[in-house]
């Protein structure tokens, strides 16, 4: 429905384990925020979804609201057919929340596509993950201010994110970040170095050992890479603490974040889900 500032949209999802298989047995919706059918893409063990936005991209007033809720030993993965976008305000602010709880037992992969910010927006997102016992988790949101294809920056406006993730209501990771359009935090050697992506990765019950396999990937991945345009350079970074593997990129294109995080993901999965790789068919086009 839409309110005198914008649509307001909320998506319900809970998935459940019937025997050896996930199923997405609760879908309610109000609004344009919704998903295609389930599929099985590696069998009847993980439920893939893709979140669906008609509208095609969010404005300012709109509010995304989205509960994804796994029941005990369901396993899921979660994506976007596209990226989001954030079109420029006049004035209101939009906002898009995701509170995604994890049962005893079961598995979440987070892994959209990255979130468009528009020059002029005014966004305030939250991606909130509550784990419960040995729950397992892992997810990536991929940030782009400006559109750099379209030579486009992000000089004005502003974008919150905050990314929380808790265990047993334990906080494991908490980080808020803000960004205003042409603020020095944006070219400052000590903030995103005048690079338009930043992008996180979060895994929660990671092998230690992982880290450093994933470095010497991401390395090998640079080598054969494309080289950047002169005048771009991009850093990447992984570590570990206390059970959360956290990886970072920051640099002049998502594409490229999405190609590094889908190789620690590949690396990841074995570990944490004793599954191979299966990557959505939607992060090809």
């Amino acid at each position: 429905m839409t309110s005198p500032t914008g649509w307001q949209a909320r998506l319900c999802l809970g998935f459940q384990r019937l025997k050896t298989r996930t199923i997405l047995g609760q879908c309610a919706h109000q609004g344009p925020l919704q998903v295609q059918r389930p599929f099985y893409p590696e069998g009847e063990g993980v439920c893939h979804v893709a979140l669906l936005h008609p509208p095609g991209g969010v404005v300012g007033g709109d509010e995304l609201h989205l509960t994804a809720t796994l029941d005990p030993n369901a396993q899921a993965l979660i994506t976007t057919p596209a990226a989001g976008k954030f079109y420029r305000s006049a004035g209101p602010l939009a906002r898009q929340t995701q509170r995604l709880t994890v049962a005893a037992g079961a598995a979440l992969e987070w892994l959209p596509q990255e979130n468009i910010v528009y020059n002029g927006a005014r966004v305030h997102t939250l991606t909130q993950v509550e784990l419960q016992g040995d729950a397992r988790f892992i997810g990536w949101e991929i940030l782009c201010l400006g559109r750099p294809a379209a030579n486009e920056s992000f000089t004005t406006g502003e974008y919150r994110q905050d990314l929380e993730l808790w265990r047993d209501d334990e906080p494991l990771y908490l980080e808020p970040g803000r960004y205003t359009g042409g603020n020095r935090l944006l070219d400052a050697g000590w903030g995103l170095r005048s690079q338009p992506v930043a992008a996180t990765l979060i895994c929660a019950g990671s092998a230690p050992e992982r880290v450093n396999a994933i470095r010497v990937r991401w390395e090998e991945l640079k080598a054969s890479s494309t080289a950047l345009p002169e005048g771009h350079a991009e850093w990447l970074a992984v570590s570990q603490l206390d059970g959360v593997l956290i990886g970072r990129y920051l640099g002049p294109s998502a594409a490229r974040a999405r190609r590094f995080f889908i190789v620690a993901w590949g690396l990841l999965r074995p570990f944490i889900l004793n599954r191979p790789p299966c990557p959505s068919r939607f992060w090809n086009t």
